[in-house]
């Protein structure tokens, strides 16, 4: 049973745990403050205390001259801490820049923030950060869930832009329609007077042609009754 086992194993192995928090540490001290998951930031919110702590001790050893002659930092604790924060710019920056600021306070160095769910899973989402050594909040945290907003105006556009494209497309239909129905009326025009012009052809040969036979009839009817006479 696990009475009085107070670690927080995240989902996780030992080892795998230990990296998990080695790299939050890392990134928390870095950045001075962090976007995560409320049970990281709770898994997280002692362990960087306590490796903070030590940081100040051994900060304050260094000022008060504690340390063995001819040292001037103490290196102990200096790789101490390097085998929890992985890089060593942040170490310097954790002596030369966060102690300071935060020499005065003897614990409670980090706050939580509760920040809303995440989407998806609806996990329970939380900002840890320095408080003492914090950047100003360019926005205010709330602890209520955002509302969403309407996208009424988005969907506006997107109904706009195809409204538009098709008005384009069909303008460019009823172009294509009006240069076309011309063509034909040309060409009908053109087939017509053609047609005209065949047909009266035509008649005038047909006229011509019964008019020659209606003179070879008469000469030949007069040609006829002149041997008759004879």
């Amino acid at each position: 049973m696990r009475h009085r086992v107070t670690v927080k194993k995240l989902g996780r192995t030992k080892s795998h745990r230990e990296a998990t928090l080695r790299a939050l540490v890392t990134a928390l001290l870095e950045n001075k403050r962090i976007h995560t998951t409320e049970a990281k930031a709770r898994a997280l919110r002692p362990y960087a205390e306590k490796l903070i702590t030590r940081a100040r001790k051994a900060y304050l050893r260094e000022q008060q001259g504690q340390l063995s002659e001819g040292s001037k930092h103490d290196l102990n604790t200096r790789r101490g801490l390097a085998n929890h924060i992985t890089k060593k710019t942040v170490i310097e920056n954790l002596f030369d820049e966060i102690i300071p600021e935060i020499s005065d306070r003897p614990g409670g160095y980090t706050r939580i923030v509760k920040t809303g769910y995440r989407r998806g899973d609806s996990g329970s989402k939380a900002l840890i950060e320095l408080v003492d050594y914090n950047r100003e909040q360019t926005e205010t945290v709330s602890l209520k869930p955002k509302k969403k907003k309407s996208s009424n105006k988005k969907q506006e556009a997107k109904v706009v832009e195809p409204v538009q494209e098709v008005a384009e497309v069909v303008e460019e239909t009823i172009e294509d329609v009006v240069d076309t129905a011309e063509a034909v009326s040309e060409t009908i025009a053109d087939v017509t007077e053609s047609v005209v012009d065949t047909v009266t052809d035509s008649t005038e040969d047909s006229e011509t042609k019964s008019q020659s036979e209606s003179t070879d009839e008469d000469t030949s009817s007069e040609s006829n009754d002149e041997d008759k006479t004879v």
